[in-house]
């Protein structure tokens, strides 16, 4: 029988949300509609349980839709020989790009390389640098990191031009994540421009400026807030590049955006893709002819969890799945024991392999935006622009990131959002597999690599209360 035939031959009446509405409550025994089956995110969006196909939505893709996106592996090991090894295997085994993580970087987590010239040298070595994607995470020294990074690429005779790089310089991220900055803000501002119009007069291609929310996100922020941070970031980069006489059409390019994805599927997906449509607003603002934003994801720490710590594996993969369906150009995973230490080598392999069988074999990257359309995404996406709209107005009527931040404003909202998350743990509302729920009675040792944790530096001009990366099951813990 021809299945297609009969079926087209048949005439559906239209299905009606009011008619569905009207079963879907007949079938809930009691219970209100509103109750059983809409949610709100952290930031109070409403979630409907069905929506309509939206046929008017943008494309959204990432940077380059034609290419997979870089599979990026955190170096962040305090011993440099070993992190070599570890980069070597990593490039040999698949990963498309490092990401260097140094000591008193907010997502070094208590470890990292160490800030000094030779250590580039002693990391790098053997690393084909013309097939990699390069980034430094941030760091308070991160400018001059830039400086010993560009003299390492002239004494390796490489082309900047030619590599794929990303500074990742963000005084917003440096300022929140180690509660300091080295010089005053009016310094601060006051002395960016001159060193934006160095890096463009050496002509280094790709991310000078990162406005990079994952500082946010750790400390316990709402996506709205996250987003609004990191749009507030962008901004101040903007006026840096106008302060150094750049063309802001042509510095666009330049800013790039670091951002937090969690074990929420949809809402991380919506969050990348919010990202893309609010960077392309502020230049409508600035009117700058829009560019794609460049967007690197990292799986959430604030997630990771030290009981059960192989349910992280899982979470992960689908942070990961999220990001990349979601559009992000360069991805990290974390490994799944960085809340008992320092990740060894099975760690780092299954980050790793996570990200490959997704791109290799499952394919995630092969249709880009494959959200697009879906009406739940894009109503998720289009409330989430609005939230994190309002969220930067308001970090702006604070006089900006930086001075939001030194006035604590900012601080005290990621904390009120952060502290009813862990109510709501608490009080059974939310779960956390293997911690709260289906507890262990015995847990495995993970396995981790010697190393000692570095405390955060403690000097500085300017400070301001320091947003530290906390899990929720520490949070939770801590409660009790």
């Amino acid at each position: 029988m021809n299945l297609a035939k009969v079926l087209g031959g048949l005439d559906f009446p239209a299905a009606s949300r009011e008619r569905w509405q009207s079963l879907a409550e007949s079938a809930l025994a009691g219970s209100s509609f509103e109750d059983a089956l809409v949610t709100r995110t952290d930031d109070a969006i409403r979630i409907e349980p069905i929506h309509a196909r939206d046929t008017d939505a943008p494309f959204l893709p990432r940077r380059r839709p034609d290419a997979p996106w870089l599979v990026v592996q955190r170096i962040d090991d305090p011993d440099p020989k070993r992190a070599n090894r570890q980069a070597l295997e990593d490039v040999s085994h698949g990963a498309t790009g490092l990401a260097l993580v140094f000591e008193g970087a907010p997502n070094a987590f208590g470890y990292g390389l160490p800030a000094a010239p030779e250590t580039l040298d002693a990391v790098l070595a053997g690393i084909p640098l013309n097939r990699i994607h390069l980034r430094i995470d941030v760091h308070p020294a991160s400018r001059a990191m830039a400086d010993w990074l560009v003299a390492y690429l002239a004494r390796q005779r490489a082309e900047p031009a030619k590599l794929s790089l990303s500074f990742g310089i963000d005084p917003a991220a440096i300022f929140a994540g180690t509660g300091r900055l080295s010089m005053t803000i009016e310094a601060l501002q006051a002395s960016m421009p001159q060193s934006l119009a160095h890096f463009f007069a050496v002509g280094v291609p790709g991310v000078l400026l990162e406005a990079d929310g994952r500082v946010f996100h750790n400390a316990g922020a709402t996506e709205a807030q996250e987003l609004g941070a990191m749009l507030a970031s962008a901004a101040d980069h903007l006026r840096l590049f106008q302060d150094a006489r750049q063309a802001l059409v042509y510095a666009a390019p330049h800013i790039g955006f670091a951002v937090s994805v969690d074990q929420d599927q949809f809402l991380s997906m919506a969050k990348i893709r919010a990202l893309r449509k609010l960077w392309v607003r502020m230049q409508d603002v600035c009117s700058i002819p829009p560019s794609t934003a460049t967007i690197h994801a990292e799986t959430s720490y604030r997630m990771s969890t030290a009981a059960d710590p192989e349910t992280n594996i899982l979470r992960s993969t689908i942070a990961c799945f999220a990001a990349a369906a979601g559009g992000a150009d360069t991805i990290s995973v974390l490994p799944h024991t960085i809340a008992h230490g320092l990740p060894a080598s099975l760690a780092r392999r299954i980050a790793r392999n996570t990200q490959l069988v997704m791109a290799e074999e499952s394919r995630i990257g092969f249709v880009a935006d494959p959200a697009s359309g879906s009406g739940s995404v894009e109503a998720l996406t289009d409330a989430l622009c609005e939230k994190a709209w309002d969220a930067f107005r308001l970090i702006e009527t604070e006089g900006g990131i930086l001075r939001s931040l030194a006035g604590e404003h900012l601080q005290r909202r990621i904390a009120a959002a952060r502290d009813e998350r862990v109510r709501q743990y608490r009080a059974g509302e939310r779960e956390v597999v293997g911690t709260t729920v289906y507890r262990l009675e015995k847990e495995k040792p993970a396995d981790t690599l010697a190393a000692e944790r570095r405390p955060m530096p403690t000097d500085g001009a300017v400070f301001c209360e320091r947003l530290d990366s906390l899990r929720i099951d520490q949070l939770i813990a801590e409660q009790s």
